[in-house]
């Protein structure tokens, strides 16, 4: 007989993290069965095909198959970029910027905001499912340059509406590159753009964990800007695209690599938003540039 307790100390040795074989065993067996439960051949043949694919250097969100991103439960698999921590403070920032945006104007038009290269749909989906509820009228375009990535976000807002149904009226996926899969009419009428855009930049992209090398490169790796800075060109077409799709009062939040910061300040500034800013991440680096319209 192969106890709980026992399997879950194999693991532990084979992955060398007591941590990572519990959440594996969680996956597999569930949380509320107790150390003494008896593994069947079939569990026991998931846990170790799932602590092989971890032990040869798969990212453990891709293992497990689902990963928290504040709030949400999202599916993550090799189709999107695993959603990071530093992401969910720019969903904070994002959802301070949108009240403050439809406050600020008097048309009555719904709440309207455009999450480019949604990849899991993390941005769009908790935007939604945390401000969506009290407001009927929210709209919510998630777009991506990738059908696979794509894919993957439809799956995710079938997933977050179970929980959160007004979820499934709110959030609409589109396929395009960048601001090219927004509905014209949407043009001047946006209240928000936030984006995660690819901000590494082709040097790093070698030097960048093996594990992280996993992920989809296109979701990560960007040119220069046009003045020359290292993985800006995509931060760039989004922080310049965005005027011309916002209303009077919209704002747009991209995050962004912190030696991209004072590059984006001065973008920004140049193309005449007004009150741009930097936010910090919870490390105290530069994360995110955040421009009025």
């Amino acid at each position: 007989m192969t106890t709980r307790a026992c399997l879950q100390a194999t693991l532990a040795d084979r992955l060398g993290s007591a941590v990572e074989a519990r959440w594996i065993a969680e996956e597999v067996l569930g949380s509320a069965s107790s150390s003494e439960h008896e593994v069947g051949d079939a569990e026991i043949a998931l846990l170790s095909v799932m602590a092989e694919r971890r032990a040869a250097g798969e990212p453990l969100q891709y293992v497990l198959g689902s990963w928290a991103f504040r709030a949400l439960e999202l599916g993550v698999d090799r189709r999107a970029l695993i959603p990071r921590p530093e992401t969910e403070q720019v969903v904070e920032i994002a959802i301070a910027e949108l009240r403050h945006a439809v406050g600020a104007r008097r048309a009555t038009a719904p709440a309207t905001l455009a999450d480019l290269g949604t990849g899991t749909g993390a941005i769009a989906l908790a935007i939604s499912a945390e401000l969506g509820e009290g407001r009927p009228d929210l709209r919510v375009w998630a777009t991506d340059a990738q059908a696979d990535a794509l894919e993957l976000a439809g799956e995710n807002l079938a997933r977050v509406a179970r929980a959160h149904p007004w979820v499934a009226r709110q959030v609409r996926t589109r396929r395009g590159r960048w601001f090219g899969a927004l509905p014209a009419a949407e043009r001047g009428r946006l209240d928000l753009v936030v984006a995660n855009p690819p901000y590494v930049s082709e040097e790093e992209w070698e030097s960048l964990d093996a594990e992280v090398r996993l992920e989809p490169r296109s979701a990560l790796v960007a040119g220069r800007g046009t003045d020359g800075t290292p993985g800006f060109a995509d931060v760039e077409t989004v922080v310049s695209g965005a005027r011309e799709w916002l209303m009077a009062t919209g704002v747009v939040v991209v995050e962004l690599a912190p030696a991209q910061a004072a590059a984006a300040a001065e973008l920004a500034g140049r193309l005449g938003y007004r009150h741009v800013r930097i936010e910090r991440d919870l490390a105290g680096r530069d994360r995110a540039v955040v421009a009025r319209r």
